[in-house]
């Protein structure tokens, strides 16, 4: 099998493009720096530019499904600038990519996109379900719905798509955990707002495993990535602190410093998503993670 994996090299992509590797699978990466481009036998990157319309066709030959992981980071300032290029990442690479395979012989069948949890709209007591058609009333719930809107147009080629949204990914090295630690190895971490808000996090290793069970059962449709088992802010931040040995003494950070500091983008943190995994696990997905102790000992 040959899989086409855009966002490759990020966070969550190299993970996936190693698991596929370790399937057997042969791995076409498309890549806007040329001096990230390798050409091995079973991993081989090919150049992009979305801003200029330009794509190596060559990518999509011999490829049986597309990973689309492409996207800016929303965890920096939300500038008129960023959120542009934050909405801008996720639907122009997707037309780009649609064109490319509209214009080209092609035999892929199947697309596994990434999306995410903040299009549900935040709630202390709901507990949402891909059945739920609600829309979080910010701009993180307008990108999700032009995102899977773009996704979507891939059908109109004969192709199967899924997408999967994302919740709060925990990692060894960068990521939201990064950020969680920082402020605690000074012992001034604390829990944010009210610190009663949901965060339905998912362990790295369970994300990708997740894009690769979604792409070998060739599932369509809408499917949460999250542990069956999110916690709230307090418990998060407390959990971190506590793996690490460092105390929280701090009061909790007022909503009104967090806006002053972040400006809109301290949606991400004060918003509550309480997601369930059900329907993956009941497709037959069986997570490694399923409780925040476990997976912070992991990666702590």
């Amino acid at each position: 099998m040959r899989v086409l994996i855009t966002g490759a090299t990020g966070l969550i992509g190299s993970k996936i493009s190693q698991l596929c590797r370790d399937k057997g699978m042969q791995v076409h990466y498309l890549s806007t720096s040329k001096d990230k481009l390798e050409n091995k036998a079973d991993y081989k990157g090919f150049y992009w530019n979305p801003n200029n319309n330009e794509i190596d066709s060559e990518a999509i030959k011999g490829v049986d499904a597309i990973i689309n992981l492409v996207g800016a980071s929303i965890a920096e300032r939300w500038t008129p600038e960023q959120k542009k290029a934050i909405l801008k990442s996720r639907t122009e690479t997707a037309h780009l990519l649609y064109k490319c395979l509209q214009e080209n012989e092609h035999q892929v069948k199947n697309l596994v996109s990434a999306s995410a949890i903040g299009i549900y709209p935040s709630s202390l007591e709901k507990l949402y379900t891909e059945e739920d058609k609600g829309v979080d009333d910010s701009f993180v719930g307008e990108v999700v719905v032009k995102w899977e809107e773009a996704v979507d147009n891939f059908k109109d080629l004969g192709i199967e798509v899924a997408k999967i949204r994302i919740g709060l990914v925990l990692a060894e090295n960068g990521g939201v955990l990064q950020k969680l630690k920082e402020p605690v190895n000074f012992n001034v971490g604390s829990p944010l707002g009210s610190g009663k808000q949901w965060q339905s996090w998912i362990h790295i290793d369970d994300i990708s495993g997740i894009f690769l069970f979604a792409l070998e059962n060739h599932l369509t449709g809408i499917y949460n990535a999250v542990a069956p088992n999110p916690v709230t802010n307090k418990e998060l931040v407390n959990e971190v602190a506590s793996q690490m040995g460092k105390p929280i003494w701090l009061p909790n950070v007022p909503k009104v410093a967090l806006k002053l500091v972040l400006g809109e983008m301290s949606h991400i943190v004060l918003s509550s998503q309480l997601v369930s995994s059900d329907k993956i696990e009941q497709e037959g997905y069986t997570f490694k993670y399923v409780n925040l102790a476990k997976a912070l000992e992991d990666l702590i």
